[in-house]
């Protein structure tokens, strides 16, 4: 019979710490639900913090990209202006070598008016050679003499 009682109680004691054993259960459930979402929600957040970081790297990526892409359109007008000035140095020594072929030219032409004002020719007869300046018939009035200064000559 006290065996029977102490089962009794002990069936109650059951019965009454049943509920807060369902209470504790459901508690610790709940914890772990709680813990999980907490867990998520970590989990989430790293991911964001990852994506942001991709992001950030993508955007510093392009921005190397944008500053290397402005330093070969640099490097490339600094090409076009230093090719520029190749040509205008180049038109400058065409320029300076047709002033000397034109000075060269004029220079001939000088020569030439020279020749051909400084020729032999006589004085008094019609006989002799102009070119060779010596007298080819009797008279002896040949002689060296330009042009120019045979009619100064006459006309003192």
């Amino acid at each position: 019979m006290l065996l029977l009682l102490l089962l009794l109680l002990l069936l109650l004691l059951l019965l009454l710490l049943l509920p807060l054993l369902l209470l504790l259960l459901l508690l610790l459930l709940l914890l772990l639900l709680l813990q999980l979402l907490l867990l998520l929600l970590l989990l989430l957040l790293l991911l964001l913090l990852l994506l942001l970081l991709l992001l950030l790297l993508l955007l510093l990526l392009l921005l190397l990209l944008l500053l290397l892409l402005l330093l070969l359109l640099l490097l490339l007008l600094l090409l076009m202006l230093l090719l520029l000035l190749l040509l205008q140095l180049l038109l400058l020594l065409l320029l300076q070598l047709l002033i000397l072929l034109l000075l060269l030219l004029l220079l001939l032409l000088l020569q030439l008016l020279l020749l051909l004002l400084l020729r032999c020719y006589c004085c008094c007869c019609y006989c002799c050679c102009c070119y060779c300046c010596y007298c080819c018939c009797c008279c002896y009035c040949c002689y060296k003499m330009p042009l120019f200064l045979l009619k100064l000559e006459k006309l003192l």
